[in-house]
């Protein structure tokens, strides 16, 4: 047999002898730096950080990994780490507790992902392809669902804008104290109180440990002792728990001369009282229950509402968008309103700083409530209302498993105690074997559970089913 013959020897690929230009960034490109570096009057990028002093200079390259030098390698490695990601929707999930698992309708995903939403960071009238009207829109909707007559661009999260709304409510009143009061989750408080803390003393009345419920006896003193700019709470709480004291504590911050600001669910606005219906005179929240998916880091966008009063919106920081006749007879545009309140206005005299935002999120928003309507919204929380009455009575069956405040009204969060010889962390350790996350951890024996509209009664059941395996 005549042996195949050799395949010829492939060439050598020559390397390069001097610096490589990267394909995707003309910076890279020897002549375009040199004549960058020329411009200014400078001989190499060293001479940009002659004024760092030499003793916290680091002398040598940082400690990373080899580049990706291809497209292929930087998606395989990619994919890699995505792998070890388990998302919340490919296993039966009971997370809330402020991002939560709702069905997010597909034309909300198209819609985002339109070019001229998606990559349009800035613009004017004249050049963003709609943005402002849909962002108008969407302040439109949520003032409609908050019954308010202003809501602003969306901020980063819900936490910013309880943040933002206690610092304008303290321009308003030109006091210092700000209480909180009720159950807040942690994160939040320490957000809230690094945000103010420049202008704000924050005050925390926790809640009376036996209801729940807001301690009046302990609001009504601290707001006695004045110099209070606003008593915020939360509806629902962070725990879920709807509070029957919400509409007395308003009356007791009036009184007082100070500002009542609440935070909710703004899903809950179908079956819930707006905050402003018993005295709120700002709301705020996250906008991420309203079709926007949950994302790890993301997925957040916060809203501030109030009434159209100048000395509150006076006091917005952020964006608002409004509607105005222009030269042509019956035509409408749309452009910011009272723009000089903003820092991109005064820049470093704004009275906060405002970033990019999250208007994307409200583009989305906006489209999820046009989809759901008056009605629509009302079935969502009629079914999130039912949902979680049901799953309290039947895991309240389970021996070993209490259900704290269960005679009070719960929207969509609740909390389990469990009284058995296991902690929180085992029983969530077997629940995941069985393919379900059970909750978000309060203490060693408490965590917080959350059933949405996506939840069905067999998914309960089959919740209830695995604990009663595992709780001793």
């Amino acid at each position: 047999m005549t042996p195949p013959e050799k395949s010829p020897q492939a060439p050598a690929v020559p390397q390069a002898s001097g610096p490589v230009a990267h394909p995707y960034i003309p910076n890279s490109v020897p002549a375009v730096r040199r004549a960058m570096l020329d411009a200014v009057g400078v001989a190499g990028v060293e001479d940009f950080y002659a004024d760092i002093p030499e003793g916290i200079r680091l002398r040598r390259p940082l400690d990373l990994p080899a580049p990706l030098r291809s497209e292929a390698r930087l998606t395989r490695h990619m994919e890699e780490l995505l792998r070890r990601n388990t998302p919340a929707s490919h296993l039966l999930s009971f997370l809330g507790g402020g991002c939560y698992p709702h069905h997010v309708p597909a034309v909300v995903d198209e819609v985002m992902g339109r070019s001229e939403f998606l990559t349009a960071y800035a613009g004017e009238p004249y050049e963003d392809h709609g943005r402002f009207q849909t962002m108008w829109e969407y302040q439109s909707l949520m003032a409609e669902l908050l019954d308010v007559d202003v809501v602003n661009v969306p901020v980063y999260d819900g936490f910013q804008a309880a943040g933002t709304a206690l610092r304008m409510a303290g321009r308003v009143t030109g006091r210092r104290t700000l209480l909180i009061s009720g159950d807040i989750d942690p994160d939040k408080l320490s957000k809230i109180r690094d945000y103010v803390r420049p202008d704000h003393e924050v005050v925390l009345l926790p809640a009376d440990p036996a209801t729940g419920r807001a301690d009046l006896a302990a609001v009504r003193e601290a707001l006695a002792a004045g110099g209070v700019a606003a008593l915020y709470t939360e509806a629902p709480n962070r725990l879920g728990l709807v509070d029957e004291a919400l509409p007395p504590m308003g009356e007791l911050a009036h009184e007082a001369g100070a500002l009542y600001v609440v935070g909710c669910n703004p899903i809950s606005l179908g079956v819930l009282a707006p905050p402003s219906s018993y005295g709120a005179d700002l709301t705020c929240g996250d906008i991420q229950p309203l079709g926007i998916r949950m994302s790890y880091g993301g997925g957040n966008a916060g809203f501030i509402g109030a009434r159209d009063e100048e000395r509150l919106v006076a006091e917005y920081p952020t964006r608002l968008f409004g509607l105005v006749p222009t030269e042509v007879e019956g035509e409408y545009g749309f452009g910011d309103v009272a723009y000089e309140r903003t820092s991109f206005a005064v820049r470093e005299e704004g009275k906060e700083w405002v970033g990019t935002a999250a208007a994307l999120h409200g583009i989305g928003a906006g489209v999820y409530l046009a989809l759901m309507g008056p009605q629509g919204m009302r079935d969502i929380g009629e079914t999130i209302l039912a949902h979680t009455a049901y799953a309290k009575q039947r895991l309240a069956r389970i021996p070993g498993v209490e259900i704290p405040q269960s005679d009070a009204v719960h929207f969509a969060d609740f909390p389990v105690r469990f009284t058995g010889g296991r902690d929180v962390a085992e029983i969530h350790a077997d629940l995941l074997e069985r393919s379900i996350h059970g909750g978000i951890p309060l203490s060693a024996d408490r965590a917080l559970y959350c059933v949405t509209e996506v939840h069905t009664k067999a998914d309960i059941d089959e919740l209830a089913d695995a604990l009663e395996e595992i709780v001793k």
